[in-house]
């Protein structure tokens, strides 16, 4: 019995200790190429890895992302950015 509810509390830890995935999109409100933060106008901040293009991401751009939830923090796995070439 004992193995039992063990394994039970095993597998109840390691579900609450893997990540959150998700995804959303709207409108850029805030860069901070400092922090490597990324916030949205609903106010939800995104932390960006080294390698993203920080030059590229401009207040107001229309942005869709997927990201997941480690540490308490919303980690960029990847964005989608709008076209460039719009006239």
């Amino acid at each position: 019995m004992r193995t039992v509810i063990g394994a039970a509390c095993a597998m109840l830890l390691i579900s609450t200790a893997a990540a959150f995935a998700g995804q959303t999109e709207g409108l850029i409100k805030k860069v901070d190429k400092d922090t490597l933060t990324l916030t949205l106008d609903d106010g939800k901040a995104y932390k960006l890895n080294a390698e993203t293009d920080i030059d590229s991401l401009k207040p107001g751009m229309d942005i869709v992302i997927a990201y997941d939830v480690t540490n308490g923090e919303n980690v960029v796995t990847d964005m989608q950015l709008p076209d460039s070439d719009q006239n």
